[in-house]
């Protein structure tokens, strides 16, 4: 029946809108922590920092999880995980305690997304699991919305504990929508097969999905467009755009909030581009990372704290990233057997968070290091403008890593189609000039007809 597909994928949806809603919740509440736990930038960004860690470390584990037993379970004990750990968080006066929970978040998101990928693999066929694979991952950045509106909006009403404690239950509410839907929709149209395996074999697997080069271009892909929204959104983009450029909170909340609606629509685009154009998958991240590095050019070079169309412009060509960096994980699915898409997934899921979770330390310690002393402790000395100019640099080195990368196995790539399969994919204006002839030459052939 074509509702259990649907039930199902609403499900998993929603499981996931909950996972980005604990993620991204500390992003919005930055400037209540310091004041909260009493912690300069760098200890305040361990907070986040230890929340990805545990994610990008678990991310490989859980990918063997899922081959082995499904992707049910790591959903529904991912979400239980998420509950825990932000009703910690809601508990906490100390920042020991948080840092726990901070850490469970972590643990329990990293369950999520990769099961949910796979279960889209499951229940839709290969031609429609790249848009859908998009817009699950969009429709769970509505977690971002509700981090930015109901969830601010209790933090500044009720109070901190209020906010955590609804964050969680809605966790709890998504895994147990999950459990529902995948028990009484029966077998799916692509079934999982559980693979038994002993540790060797498992090992074997992992180290054969690493070593293909669609795994590595793909968690090179996830390495270089995910980082710079995450960073921003997770934690340091409240803080700059409210203490440092002097916007409005409900300003701030608005652009966090564009961030999910541009992605809804950018998301099937790419999916779309990224079905249509299997070859040319490199050039649309390499072309996304482009104007993200151009755009904080801009941005770290106006004089003053940039106008706000600026940082629109800056927003949305980040935001474009996320849904760009799915093309690494569609990388691990066509070039990958099914037994070994969980492992493959982890592996480009890793990318994304190890680089994010690298500029996001290094902004906080840069930022404590050039902490206006002489304006004593005040938010103020800690998160000025023109301390935020320097550290908002560390990016250009991590993700310029992830570009030379990305150049360089895409050269291999194409070597390996040239020789094994005859296949040439010729440099991007060769291309582009060879369409636009033969389109020249249709139009010229259409037009000798009607003469």
């Amino acid at each position: 029946m074509r509702w259990k597909p649907a039930a199902v994928y609403a499900a998993v949806c929603l499981a996931y809108l909950a996972a980005v809603m604990q993620r991204s919740s500390l992003g919005v509440a930055a400037v209540e922590a310091t004041e909260r736990y009493e912690v300069a930038a760098t200890v305040l960004s361990m907070l986040s920092v230890s929340q990805i860690v545990v994610y990008a470390a678990l991310q490989i584990p859980v990918g063997v999880m899922i081959d082995r037993f499904g992707p049910r379970l790591p959903i529904v004990l991912g979400a239980a995980t998420m509950a825990l750990g932000q009703t910690l968080v809601a508990v906490s006066t100390e920042f020991g305690l948080a840092a726990v929970g901070r850490m469970l978040v972590g643990a329990g998101d990293a369950m999520t997304f990769s099961a949910g990928i796979r279960v889209v693999s499951m229940w839709f066929s290969a031609n429609r699991a790249p848009v859908l694979t998009q817009v699950f991952a969009q429709v769970g950045q509505v977690g971002q919305v509700l981090s930015a509106v109901p969830f601010l909006l209790l933090l500044h009403g009720p109070g901190w504990s209020a906010a955590f404690l609804s964050a969680a239950s809605l966790s709890v509410l998504g895994g147990l929508a999950v459990l529902v839907a995948t028990a009484t929709a029966g077998e799916p149209p692509n079934p999982f097969h559980p693979v038994r395996m002993g540790f060797a074999r498992t090992l074997s697997n992992l180290i054969e999905a690493l070593r293909r080069p669609g795994t590595q271009i793909g968690f090179w892909t996830h390495f270089t467009l995910q980082p710079s929204l995450t960073m921003f959104t997770l934690l340091w983009g409240f803080p700059y755009l409210t203490v440092a450029v002097g916007f409005s909170p409900m300003t701030a909340t608005m652009l966090f909030v564009s961030t999910v609606l541009i992605a809804l629509v950018v998301g099937p685009l790419l999916g779309i581009l990224s079905a249509r154009f299997p070859f040319r998958r490199s050039n649309i991240s390499l072309a996304i990372v482009g104007s993200i590095l151009a755009c904080w050019v801009v941005v770290l070079l106006w004089p003053g704290p940039p106008p706000l169309w600026l940082v629109v412009v800056l927003i949305t060509c980040m935001t474009i990233g996320s849904p760009g960096s799915m093309i690494g994980f569609d990388y691990a699915r066509t070039y990958n057997p099914a037994r070994s898409q969980g492992s493959a997934t982890g592996i480009v899921n890793v990318g994304g968070f190890l680089a994010c979770f690298m500029i996001m330390f290094l902004v906080g310690l840069i930022l404590d290091l050039l902490r206006d002393r002489s304006a004593g402790a005040s938010l103020t000395a800690l998160y000025s403008l023109d301390s935020f100019r320097i550290a908002f640099l560390a990016q250009f080195p991590v993700i310029g890593l992830g570009i030379a990368m990305i150049l360089r196995l895409r050269r291999r790539m194409r070597r390996s189609l040239r020789e094994d399969e005859g296949i040439t994919v010729a440099p991007l204006w060769i291309a582009v000039a060879r369409a636009w002839k033969r389109r020249d030459a249709q139009r010229r052939g259409a037009a000798g007809d009607v003469q």
